[in-house]
C-alpha cells in the first residue's frame, strides 16, 4: 500500500491517513520546503534550509519526516542530500491544497488576487512536470475546441484527430500512456482559477516543447520563458 495511507490503524475507512497528511503539511517550515519543490526539480539540504529559513538541524529534522511520509524522494550524489517531489500524486494534492487554502480563505484574509501575481509567474511556469498559468490555461481550452481532446469529469482524453495531430508534432502517445500515472486530467490553475492540462500528457507537451526551443525555464523559479520561436509557435495554435 502507498506510503500516503499507512500510519495510524483509526485512519483506515472513510479517511485514510488524512490527519498524518495534514499534519506533515501544517508546518510553515514543511509546507515551504514542498512548495519550492513543485517546479520538478531536485533540491539540495541547505537550499531548502535557506528557503523554509530554519536552522540547519531543524530543516534536516523536517525533510526526514516528510521523506518518512512518502511526500519527498531521496536522492545522494555524492555527498550531497537531493530531495524532490515523491510522486506525480502528491504535486497534485499540494496544488489542489494551494487552490483550496486560496479559495476558503476568509474575508479577513483573503488571497492576493491573481493581478497581483508577477506577469511571468502568472503567463507561464510548471506545475510539478507540466505548464501552468494564463498560456497553459488558453492551449488547453484550443486544444478542446480543435476536438484533440475531449474532458468529462476532469479526466481528458485524445480523439483520433489529437492522436494524429500530436503524432505530427513528434509525441507518441504510447510513451505517457505507459506511466504510471494519469494519462491525462485537468489541473486546477490557482492564478487564472481554470484548468490547464495536466497528468502524463501535460508533462509529454511540456517535454515537447521544451525540446523544440519553444520554452525554456527561467532563472526565476518556476516560471517559464516563452521564446521567440515559442510565441509564432502558441500564436498559431491560438489562432482561431
Amino acid at each position: 500500500m502507498s506510503a500516503l495511507f499507512d500510519g495510524d490503524p483509526r485512519e483506515s475507512g472513510h479517511f485514510p491517513g488524512l490527519s498524518r497528511i495534514g499534519a506533515l503539511l501544517a508546518d510553515p517550515g514543511r509546507a515551504a520546503m514542498l512548495w519550492a519543490l513543485m517546479d520538478g526539480s531536485a533540491r539540495p539540504a541547505g537550499e531548502l534550509t535557506m528557503i523554509a529559513g530554519l536552522s540547519p538541524s531543524a530543516a534536516s529534522a523536517h525533510l526526514a519526516r516528510l521523506t518518512e511520509g512518502g511526500l519527498l524522494s531521496l536522492e545522494v550524489r555524492g555527498r550531497h542530500r537531493y530531495y524532490r517531489i515523491a510522486s506525480a500524486e502528491v504535486a497534485t494534492a499540494v496544488e489542489a491544497l494551494a487552490n483550496l487554502a486560496q479559495a476558503s480563505a476568509p474575508q479577513r484574509m483573503s488571497p492576493r488576487p491573481a493581478r497581483t501575481v508577477p506577469l511571468d509567474l502568472r503567463y507561464a511556469r510548471t506545475c510539478y512536470d507540466h505548464m501552468a498559468g494564463e498560456l497553459a490555461v488558453r492551449v488547453f481550452d484550443r486544444l478542446l475546441t480543435r476536438d484533440w481532446l475531449i474532458e468529462r469529469d476532469g479526466l481528458v482524453e485524445t480523439t483520433d484527430a489529437g492522436t494524429q495531430a500530436l503524432a505530427r508534432w513528434g509525441i507518441d502517445l504510447a510513451q505517457p500512456r505507459a506511466r504510471r500515472r494519469r494519462f491525462a486530467c485537468t489541473c486546477l490553475d490557482w492564478s487564472e482559477r481554470r484548468a490547464h492540462l495536466g497528468g502524463a500528457l501535460g508533462a509529454a507537451l511540456l517535454e515537447h516543447w521544451c525540446a523544440q526551443g519553444c520554452v525554456e525555464r527561467a532563472e526565476k523559479p518556476r516560471v517559464l520563458r516563452i521564446t521567440p520561436a515559442g510565441r509564432k509557435h502558441f500564436e498559431a495554435l491560438l489562432a482561431p
